[in-house]
């Protein structure tokens, strides 16, 4: 956890000193990208090799389906009242 929390902080200060390159947040997004790609591949794999999660997917693919609708939901609710909030200007 520590360790984890120490990264992000030095991201954040890499991120103030590299924020005018243009060039390398360019670089920077395409590896986040690429990254989230491999972890939602190796969540695939790692689900697809779990016999308990294969033989349950009717009930829980319904389950997770809607959990997942309404988070999804929730988060589209959320950033529309952060942005109303605190970045619009009128």
């Amino acid at each position: 956890m520590v360790f984890g929390i120490g990264l992000l902080v030095a991201g954040i200060v890499l991120g103030v000193f590299i924020r005018d390159y243009k060039a390398i947040i360019k670089v920077f997004a395409r590896l986040t990208d690429g990254s989230i790609f491999l972890l939602l591949f190796f969540l695939g794999i790692s689900v697809g090799m779990n016999e308990q999660i294969i033989s349950n997917f009717q009930k829980i693919g319904l389950q997770s389906f809607v959990i997942t609708i309404l988070a999804t939901m929730g988060s589209i609710l959320m950033s529309y009242l952060v942005y109303k909030i605190f970045f619009k200007t009128s």
